[in-house]
């Protein structure tokens, strides 16, 4: 295998420092040659001094100067730079960004010719109708890293296109999946943010709380694996130990399993076709104890809501992303409590919802606009 190119969209965050851990075992088989952050220029600068990448590129532009003072370095900036370093000629991109500004980098790394390894959620969330038509036009792969995602992959034969009767996602259940609705209500984010296996950002880990991450894991498997929103069902598993499965036309089911270790699925999107050889902490099967439920609609009306906003497409999946993601930082200072949650998605979605098609990324910004300046509008009139 050819030494791959790779750049590295958030390398500062969760995904982007735990693939700089995979680029350090794998020096034979990938070499950094971009890397980017929105802020913080004190770990990227650590990382440029390590991995010297011929580019970088900062989102938040005051930052950008201040790092290129520092190391003397060309650094691109804001919104444009980041968009640029997608499209530098490379073998694959990370993107790891945190929200819907992932999607402009997605698809001008794809106009590039590049593949995409996708962390970013988002992009397929709010642009799926766009992105998945676009990569394979342009020949794209794309290769999810979201564990779940990957699971479902690795058990189709690394084939996105191959025919399943059913996906199946689990989900850990996050920090609230043995409280009663009385006590999640009372929650704060001080407690959502005590997840029992992953350690992640705050917003995914938020995300996990509500079961959002799940409902955009749904919408997002359905562009991906190209299959009807019904064909795909959730159960909570609190052991995190199957990352997801597939059900076959016979019947059977074949499911993935290793340890709670965002590395390998990024190791597998990376390295592809090869699966690496790190042994990842092997599984210990003695005594395993695999469980599995369905999820309580009623406690996590979330997931209700995105699995409607699935089935119905279009500017639905937009609006509920973008509520969420305007609501996440009011929780997380304690400025709403968990249930407001699905009431302000709702009430967007009431109000927002159309059987507009989406056939441009304008179309897309132009909604999560709208669904943004009317989420704050509603804060407004009741904090």
């Amino acid at each position: 295998m050819a030494i791959k190119n790779v750049v590295i969209l958030g390398s500062t965050g969760s995904i982007g420092t735990q693939a700089l851990e995979v680029a350090r075992r794998y020096p034979d088989k990938l070499s950094v040659v971009g890397l980017c952050c929105n802020t913080d220029i004190d770990m990227l600068a650590k990382q440029i001094a390590e991995f010297k990448p011929r580019y970088v590129a900062v989102g938040d532009e005051q930052k950008a100067q201040e790092l290129s003072s520092k190391t003397g370095l060309e650094v691109w900036s804001g919104n444009d730079g980041v968009n640029a370093l997608a499209a530098v000629n490379c073998d694959v991109v990370l993107n790891a960004l945190v929200g819907v500004r992932g999607l402009e980098p997605t698809i001008n790394a794809i106009n590039a010719g590049n593949d995409i390894a996708l962390a970013n959620k988002e992009t397929l969330v709010a642009g799926g109708d766009i992105v998945m038509p676009l990569a394979k036009q342009k020949g794209v792969k794309i290769l999810p890293v979201d564990s779940e995602h990957s699971a479902i992959w690795q058990c189709k034969g690394f084939d996105l296109n191959k025919k399943v009767k059913q996906i199946i996602l689990t989900a850990s259940g996050g920090a609230f999946r043995d409280m009663t609705k009385e006590q999640i209500a009372c929650a704060k984010a001080s407690d959502a943010l005590k997840h029992p296996t992953w350690n992640m950002g705050n917003k995914v880990t938020i995300d996990s709380a509500t079961l959002v991450n799940k409902g955009l894991e749904i919408i997002e498997a359905k562009h991906l694996f190209g299959v009807d929103a019904d064909d795909i069902a959730v159960y909570i598993h609190p052991k995190s130990i199957v990352h997801s499965m597939v059900r076959f036309d016979d019947g059977s089911i074949s499911a993935q399993m290793s340890y709670p270790d965002m590395k390998l699925p990024i190791t597998l999107a990376l390295l592809y076709p090869e699966r690496g050889n790190f042994d990842f902490s092997p599984l210990d099967l003695d005594g395993l104890d695999l469980t599995f439920s369905l999820p309580d609609l009623e406690r996590f009306p979330c997931l209700a809501i995105a699995m409607r906003c699935a089935r119905k497409g279009g500017v639905y999946p937009i609006i509920f992303n973008a509520v969420n993601e305007v609501l996440v930082p009011f929780y997380l200072n304690d400025k709403i409590k968990f249930y407001d949650f699905s009431y302000y998605i709702e009430q967007a979605i009431d109000i927002l919802g159309s059987d507009k098609a989406i056939t441009s990324v304008d179309d897309v910004y132009s909604c999560d606009s709208m669904a943004r300046k009317l989420v704050n509008e509603l804060l407004k009139e009741r904090l």
